[in-house]
C-alpha cells in the first residue's frame, strides 16, 4: 500500500549552506506575487537552436505523439539486434580475408574447374561461419540479459488521482513524476521537485557518473516545495522548455512554467539517471529525458567491434599465404599452358579433342586452358590458407573464456561474482597489455577512511601503522638477519607472519618510533584503527597539553555536515556524512569520548565522557555560519558559540592551506606538526590540520553583516564577495594539530598495482575527482610516494588575462609541458621519478591536435599519470590518444556509467561489477568483481593465453604448409595435371578431424609454468607485451619448418617408393598406396611436431595427440572395408597393401623422424646455451631447485621484476633507501666525534 504522507524533517539546510544552493533571481522575482504573469517568460529566453525540448508535467501520454515523441527509457548495449543480426555478423565473418578466399572457392566449386566436389568446399565454409556467427550470438545474447536487468529494475510512479505505483524503468516516459527512495539510482534524468527536507535539499552521489565521492547538494524550486506527498500531485501540471538532449554533465538550461509563471532552471535542480540519492528519506522528481537521451547514455559510445593484434596480424600472415598461393598457382598454371602446348598433342590415349570439356586442355589455345588450369590450382592449393584455423580459435577462445569464468581465484564470495568474459576475442590481448588507464572511485578505492594516527600540540600519537611502514619494516628485518640478497630478495611484502626475520618482532623507523612487523589486525571499529592509550579512556588529561586535546576532539565532533542517525539495535550512532573522511573523524571523536549525537537547526549536539567521569555530559554548540569545503578552497570553518557564550571560529583544510593562515602566536606547533605531516605522508596516510580562532562580538557582528550582504548579493560577483568574506573571517589561527587517516582501498589494490607495475605494465589513473583526492589515493595506492617529483599542469587564471585568454592559456600548458619534458631530459638521478597531474582544464588544451603528441611524450616519461576532473569523453580522448600515439596494447576499467566510453575505446575494457550500477559492466569486454583480480586476469590468464594462442596459429601455419607443398609438389612431379595425390576424404578429415583436436587442447590446456609461478615471476608477462612468441621471427620459423617438412616427406617417400618394390611380391606402389603413405607421414610428423611443442601435458593432450594417430589408422581400416563405390581406390588398402608391406611402417618412423630432427636440435641448442626466462625456471622447478635450494630461488624471484618506479615494492626500496642514507649520516656523524674525542698520540 503505497504512501500517501510524508513526515518532512526539520532542518533546512539552505539557511547553513554558503557557496551551494542558490536561488535564481528570476526565482525569487516569481515568489514576490501573483502581479509577475507569464510575460516573465520574455525576460528569460533559452539560447535558441538546441534548447526546443518541451516536457509536459504529470503527462506521460503527451510524449507518445508528435512533436514530441521522446524515447523511451530502454536502453541497450548490444552490438546486433534482430534486424541487424545476419548482415552485421556476415560482414564480421567475411572481413577476415580468409574466409572471404574459400567463399570464392566454395562458389567456383560448382564449376567443372574445380578439382574437388561442391559439398566438400561449402560444408566446410558454413559449419567455420556458423559456429562463429552463433558465438557472436551467445555474447551478445548475454549483454541482452544484462541490460534488461537495468531495463525491469523499478521505480515508483504517478499513475494518477495522487497514487504512485512500481513501474518498470524501461516503461518510463517522459513527463512521468517519480518518488524515488533514500539510496535508491534515478531511473532517468529528472528535475527535482520537492524532498524529504523543508526547504527541498537534497543529497545525490554521482560516484557511478564523475567518479567523486563527496555528495552534492541539489535543491528544488520553492515553487514546487508544496508539492510533499503522494496525494499532492492529483492536479499538478507544469511545462518544462529546456535543452535539448547533449552529453554535458555539468550544465543545464531551461524555464519552468508552472501557474502563469516562469522559473529558471539550472543544474542544481537537475537529477542524473544513474546517479543515487543519499542522506535524504525520498524525493520527488518528473522525468525531463530518458533512455539514451539521458546525459550518462550520451557520454556513452556504440559497442565497437574489436579485434586482437594478434588475430590482425595472422590477416597479414594469410595475405603472405595467399601470394604464396597466387604464386605456385601461377607457376602451376604457367607449367600446365606450357605442357598443353608442346606435349598434350603427343599424349594420343589421353585424346584431348574428344572430351567434354576439351576446351580446359586443347593444345590450340594453351593460355586459355593456363587460365582455366590458373582458378583449379587456386582451389587446389586453398590448403595452404587452413580454413579451419578460425573456427578452432573460437572454440579455443571460448573454452578459455570458460576457465576465465570459472576461476574460483576471480570469484568474490560477497557479491557471488566471479570473473566474466563478455566477449572472447580478446583473450590473447589480455597477455600483451602495456598501459592500464584506471577510474578511482569504486574501482581503486571503496570509500572508507580509517583513523590511524595524530599529531596534537607537536605530539605524535597513534601506534598502528601503515602498510608501507609494515612492509618497509619486513625489509628491512629480513636484510639485517641475512634473509635477502638483492632488491628484497623476493620477499613478498604481502605475505603474513614476521617469520623469517630473525627474532625482531619491531623495528625502529625513526627516533622512538616502532612499527611492528606482524600484519595489524582487522580493525573492530569500522573507520577506526588508532592504537595509543594516551588518548584513550580519558587517559589524555594527564597528557602536557589537555586544554589543546580537548580542542582537537571538539573540532573532529562539532566542524562538519553530517546527520547522525540512531542505530536502534546497537542503540549507537551512524552517520551520514558529505564525505569519508567526515565520517572517520565523527567515529575518532566518538571512541576518544565526543560523540555527536544530534543536530537542529542552529545546533550540534556532542555527547562528552571526559573529563568528567560520570555520565556523559550533553553540550550545545551554536552554528552561526558554515563555510564549506570546495576544491577551490580546500579548507571548511564554522563559527560557533558554545555554552559558555564564547565565539570561536573552527577550521580544517589541507596544511598548506592551514599554514598560511596561522598568526604568530598560532604558530607555537608548526614545526613538529609539519615534521608529522611529512612522515604521515610518507606513510601514505592523508592528512588534515586543524587550527581555530576565539572571535570577539563586535568583531563578529561587523564580519557577519558583510557576510550576510555577500550571501544575499546577486550577480555574477556574488562567489568572489563570499570567498573574500570568508578570507576576512580565516585568519589569524592558532594551530591545534593534524590528522592522518589510511584511505580504505579495495583489497588487494596495492599489492595488485605492486605486482603489476613488476610485470612492466604502466598504470594512468583518469578520475573525475577533485586533484587532492586523486594525489591522496595515488599515494595510498603507492603510485606516487614521497620523494617522486610531481609535475602538475593546471591553467592559469582567464581572469587575469585581458585579451585572447584562450590563446595564452593554451600557451600557457604548453609552456608548461615543455618545461616538464626539458626537467626529465636533464634529470641524472638514476632513481629519479617523475608523476603528472593534469586537470581536466589543462587536459582540454593538451588533447588539442597541435598538442596532443608533446603531451603524450611527456607522460610516457613519467613513471605515473593522473588526470583529474576529467569528464567521461575526455577519459575516452585520452584512452584514444594512448592507444593510438604508442601503437601498444591499452586496458581500460572502471565501473560506472561515466566509464563506459573510456572501456570501449580501449583495445581492452574491463568493468567492475560491484554495486554502483552494470553500465561498465554491460560496455566491458571482461568483468570482475575487484580490481585487484586484475593481476590474475592479465599476469596469469593474460599469458597463458597469449602463448598458447600464438603457438597455436604458428603451429597451424606450419602443419598447413607441409600438407598444402605437397600437393603442389605432386602436380608439378605428373606434369601440372590438377591431379591431387590424396582421396578426398583425406583432404576434408586433415583439418577437421585428424589435427584439429591436439592444437585445440595445446590452446586450452598449455601452461609453460604454472599460476604460481606466473605470480612469482611477474617479469614474464613482458613475453606477451614484446610479442616474443608471434613476431616475425617466429612466424617465419614456423613457415620454413612446415617447407623444410614438406620436402621430407614428398622427396623421401618418392624417393624411396620410385625405384624399388613395394610388396613381397614385387609390385610397385600406385598412386592410392603412395598417397595414403604420405598422409601417414603428415599425420604422424605433425602431431609428433605438437608434442614437442607442449610444455605441460594432462591427460587429455596425450589421448588426444596420440589418439589422433590411431584415429588415422581406424578410419583408413573403416575406410578401406566400406564399398567401393565409397572407398575407390582405397578398398580394402591398409588391409592388403599397406599393414604387410614392411616399408611402410619404416617410411612412416623415418619420415617423421626426419622431420622433427631440427625443430628437436633447435630447443636442445636455445635451452643449452640461450634459455628464455621460461626455460629456466621450468629447469628449476623439474629439479626442484626452488625446494631444495631456496637462495638461488631467491635470487631468480628477485630477477623477475621489471625495473619500475612505482607500485609497493618501489616505494619500500626508495624508504629503505631514505632510512639507510639516515643511518649513515648518524654512523659518520658518530664516527666524527669518536675521533675528535681520541687525544693525540703526543699527548700521550
Amino acid at each position: 500500500m503505497p504512501r500517501t504522507g510524508r513526515i518532512r524533517e526539520k532542518l533546512r539546510w539552505s539557511k547553513i549552506y554558503t557557496f551551494s544552493c542558490i536561488r535564481h533571481p528570476e526565482s525569487i522575482n516569481a515568489d514576490a506575487g501573483p502581479s509577475l504573469s507569464l510575460s516573465l517568460s520574455l525576460s528569460l529566453p533559452l539560447p535558441g537552436p538546441g534548447h526546443s525540448r518541451i516536457v509536459r508535467c504529470n503527462q506521460p501520454r503527451a510524449h507518445k505523439r508528435k512533436p514530441l515523441d521522446y524515447p523511451t527509457n530502454y536502453i541497450s548495449t548490444t552490438k546486433y539486434n534482430i534486424v541487424t543480426f545476419l548482415p552485421k555478423a556476415i560482414f564480421e565473418q567475411f572481413r577476415r580475408v580468409a574466409n572471404l578466399y574459400f567463399l570464392l572457392a566454395a562458389c567456383l566449386s560448382v564449376t567443372s574447374i574445380s578439382p574437388f566436389s561442391p559439398v566438400s568446399m561449402i560444408a566446410p565454409l558454413a559449419f567455420v561461419v556458423g559456429l562463429s556467427m552463433a558465438k557472436e550470438a551467445l555474447e551478445d545474447w548475454r549483454r541482452f540479459v544484462q541490460d534488461m536487468k537495468v531495463n525491469l529494475r523499478k521505480a515508483l510512479v504517478h499513475k494518477g488521482n495522487g497514487r504512485f505505483s512500481n513501474k518498470f524503468w524501461h516503461k518510463i516516459r517522459v513527463g512521468d513524476v517519480v518518488r524515488v527512495e533514500k539510496n535508491q539510482f534515478f531511473p532517468a534524468d529528472l528535475l527535482l521537485l520537492s524532498s524529504g527536507y523543508e526547504d527541498g535539499i537534497c543529497y545525490v552521489e554521482t560516484m557511478n557518473l564523475d567518479g567523486e565521492t563527496n555528495l552534492k547538494v541539489k535543491r528544488s524550486l520553492e515553487v514546487t516545495l508544496p508539492f510533499e506527498d503522494d496525494r499532492s500531485f492529483k492536479d499538478f501540471t507544469a511545462t518544462i522548455r529546456c535543452e535539448d538532449p547533449n552529453p554535458s554533465l555539468y550544465t543545464f538550461a531551461g524555464n519552468l512554467e508552472h501557474e502563469r509563471q516562469v522559473y529558471a532552471l539550472d543544474p542544481s535542480q537537475v537529477l542524473l539517471r544513474d546517479s543515487k540519492l543519499r542522506n535524504t528519506s525520498y524525493i520527488y522528481g518528473v522525468v525531463i529525458f530518458t533512455g539514451h537521451d539521458t546525459k550518462v547514455m550520451q557520454n556513452a559510445t556504440e559497442s565497437p567491434s574489436k579485434r586482437s593484434r594478434v588475430e590482425k596480424k595472422m590477416d597479414r600472415i594469410i595475405y603472405i599465404l595467399f601470394t604464396v598461393l597466387v604464386l605456385v598457382s601461377l607457376i602451376s598454371s604457367l607449367g600446365f599452358a606450357v605442357k598443353t602446348k608442346l606435349e598434350m598433342p603427343s599424349w594420343w590415349y589421353l585424346q584431348p579433342q574428344r572430351g567434354d570439356n576439351s576446351h580446359l586442355y586443347s593444345p590450340s589455345t594453351p593460355g586459355l586452358s593456363g587460365i582455366f588450369h590458373l582458378v583449379t590450382a587456386l582451389i587446389l592449393y586453398g590448403y595452404l590458407i587452413p580454413i579451419s584455423l578460425y573456427v578452432s580459435i573460437e572454440v579455443v577462445k571460448v573454452l578459455q573464456a570458460m576457465f576465465i569464468n570459472q576461476d574460483l581465484q576471480m570469484y568474490d564470495e560477497e557479491t557471488g561474482n566471479p570473473a566474466q568474459a563478455r566477449t572472447s576475442n580478446l583473450n590473447e590481448e589480455l597477455g600483451q597489455v602495456d598501459t592500464i588507464l584506471s577510474d578511482k572511485t569504486g574501482t581503486l578505492t571503496c570509500n572508507q577512511m580509517d583513523f590511524l594516527k595524530c599529531s596534537i600540540a607537536g605530539f605524535p600519537y597513534g601506534l598502528s601503522s601503515s602498510e608501507v611502514e609494515i612492509a618497509a619494516a619486513k625489509q628491512i628485518a629480513s636484510e639485517e638477519s641475512g634473509g635477502s640478497v638483492q632488491n628484497g630478495g623476493g620477499i613478498d611484502y604481502w605475505e603474513n607472519g614476521g617469520s623469517g626475520f630473525g627474532s625482531s618482532p619491531e623495528i625502529e623507523l625513526e627516533g622512538g618510533i616502532t612499527c611492528k612487523i606482524e600484519k595489524p589486525r582487522k580493525p573492530m571499529i569500522r573507520g577506526f584503527s588508532f592504537e595509543d592509550d594516551r588518548l584513550m579512556q580519558g587517559n589524555w588529561m594527564s597528557e602536557p597539553n589537555p586544554g589543546t586535546i580537548l580542542l582537537f576532539f571538539r573540532i573532529l565532533a562539532v566542524c562538519h555536515t553530517a546527520i547522525p542517525e540512531l542505530d536502534e539495535e546497537t542503540g549507537g550512532f551512524t552517520y551520514e556524512a558529505e564525505s569519508p573522511d567526515e565520517g572517520a573523524f565523527l567515529v575518532a571523536a566518538r571512541e576518544f569520548g565526543f560523540e555527536f549525537c544530534r543536530r537542529t537547526q542552529t545546533s550540534v549536539f556532542v555527547r562528552e565522557r571526559y573529563p568528567s567521569s560520570a555520565e556523559p555530559i550533553e553540550r550545545e554548540f551554536k552554528i552561526l555560519n558554515l563555510l564549506e569545503f570546495n576544491s577551490k578552497r580546500k579548507r571548511m570553518s564554522v563559527v560557533i558559540r558554545d555554552e559558555n557564550g564564547q565565539l570561536l571560529l573552527l577550521c580544517k583544510g589541507a596544511d598548506s592551506i592551514i599554514f598560511d593562515r596561522l598568526s604568530k602566536n598560532g604558530r607555537m606547533y608548526e614545526a613538529d606538526t609539519s615534521k608529522h605531516l611529512n612522515e604521515y605522508g610518507e606513510a601514505g596516510l592523508r592528512t588534515l590540520a586543524l587550527a581555530y580562532r576565539k572571535l570577539e562580538e563586535s568583531e563578529y557582528s561587523a564580519w557577519n553583516t558583510e557576510f550576510l550582504k555577500a550571501k544575499t548579493a546577486l550577480g555574477p560577483d556574488r562567489e568572489a564577495q563570499l570567498e573574500q568574506a570568508a578570507d576576512m573571517i580565516e585568519k589569524e589561527l592558532v594551530l591545534v594539530g593534524a590528522t592522518a587517516v589510511e584511505d580504505k582501498l579495495q583489497k588487494g589494490v596495492p599489492q595488485c598495482i605492486d605486482k603489476l607495475a613488476q610485470a612492466g605494465l604502466k598504470i594512468w589513473v583518469l578520475t573525475g575527482d577533485k586533484m587532492e583526492t586523486a594525489v591522496n589515493i595515488g599515494f595510498a595506492c603507492s603510485l606516487l610516494r614521497q620523494g617522486m617529483k610531481q609535475i602538475r599542469l593546471s591553467p592559469m587564471n582567464k581572469e587575469l588575462i585581458t585579451q585572447d585568454a584562450n590563446k595564452a592559456v593554451k600557451e600557457d600548458i604548453q609552456k608548461q609541458i615543455t618545461n616538464a619534458s626539458q626537467m626529465i631530459k636533464l634529470e641524472t638521478d638514476p632513481h629519479a621519478a617523475f608523476a603528472l597531474i593534469i586537470d581536466g582544464k589543462a587536459l582540454t588544451y593538451a588533447l588539442e591536435e597541435d598538442m596532443k603528441h608533446q603531451f603524450l611524450s611527456l607522460a610516457v616519461d613519467c613513471a605515473s599519470v593522473i588526470c583529474c576532473r576529467v569528464s567521461p569523453k575526455q577519459k575516452a580522448l585520452v584512452t584514444r590518444l594512448v592507444k593510438e600515439g604508442t601503437g601498444k596494447v591499452t586496458l581500460a576499467i572502471g565501473d560506472g556509467a561515466n566509464d563506459v566510453g573510456m572501456i570501449q575505446e580501449a583495445d581492452i575494457g574491463v568493468g567492475i561489477s560491484g554495486v554502483e550500477g552494470m553500465q561498465a559492466v554491460m560496455a566491458s569486454d571482461f568483468s570482475i568483481s575487484q580490481f585487484r583480480y586484475l593481476e590474475r586476469l592479465l599476469v596469469v590468464h593474460g599469458h597463458w593465453c597469449y602463448k598458447r594462442i600464438a603457438q597455436m596459429i604458428c603451429y597451424f601455419f606450419y602443419k598447413n604448409i607441409a600438407f598444402g607443398l605437397t600437393l603442389f609438389y605432386f602436380e608439378a612431379y605428373t606434369g601440372f595435371s590438377g591431379q591431387s595425390v590424396y582421396d578426398d576424404w583425406y583432404m576434408i578429415l586433415f583439418n577437421v578431424l585428424l589435427t584439429s583436436l591436439p592444437v585445440i587442447s595445446l590452446g586450452v590446456f598449455e601452461q609453460d609454468v604454472s599460476s604460481e609461478v606466473c605470480l612469482q615471476f611477474p617479469a614474464l608477462y613482458q613475453q606477451g607485451a614484446k610479442n616474443l612468441f608471434f613476431d616475425w621471427y617466429r612466424i617465419i620459423g614456423w613457415m620454413a619448418n612446415g617447407l623444410y617438412s614438406s620436402l621430407m616427406i614428398f622427396f623421401l617417400n618418392i624417393g624411396i617408393f620410385f625405384t624399388q618394390a613395394f610388396l613381397r611380391g614385387g609390385q610397385t606402389a600406385d598412386m592410392a598406396a603412395i598417397g595414403t603413405t604420405m598422409f601417414t607421414c603428415i599425420i604422424c610428423a605433425v602431431n609428433m611436431q605438437i608434442a614437442l611443442t607442449m610444455s605441460h601435458f594432462t591427460w587429455i593432450q596425450i589421448v588426444l595427440v596420440w589418439g589422433s594417430i590411431a584415429t588415422w589408422y581406424l578410419f583408413l581400416l573403416a575406410y578401406g572395408e566400406s564399398s567401393p563405390l565409397v572407398s575407390g581406390d582405397a578398398f580394402r588398402l591398409l588391409v592388403e597393401a599397406l599393414a604387410p608391406a614392411p616399408i611402410f611402417w619404416a617410411v612412416t618412423l623415418l619420415v617423421a623422424a626426419a622431420c622433427n630432427l631440427p625443430y628437436l636440435i633447435h630447443i636442445s641448442y636455445q635451452r643449452l646455451y640461450n634459455p628464455m626466462d621460461h626455460h629456466v625456471i621450468q629447469e628449476i622447478k623439474y629439479y626442484k631447485k626452488d625446494v631444495e635450494d631456496q637462495i638461488m630461488w631467491t635470487r631468480e624471484r628477485s630477477k623477475a621484476r621489471w625495473a619500475t618506479k612505482i607500485g609497493f615494492t618501489a616505494r619500500v626500496d626508495a624508504k629503505i633507501r631514505q632510512l639507510k642514507g639516515k643511518l649513515h649520516s648518524k654512523v659518520s656523524s658518530l664516527s666524527g666525534q669518536t675521533v675528535v674525542a681520541t687525544p693525540p698520540p703526543d699527548v700521550l
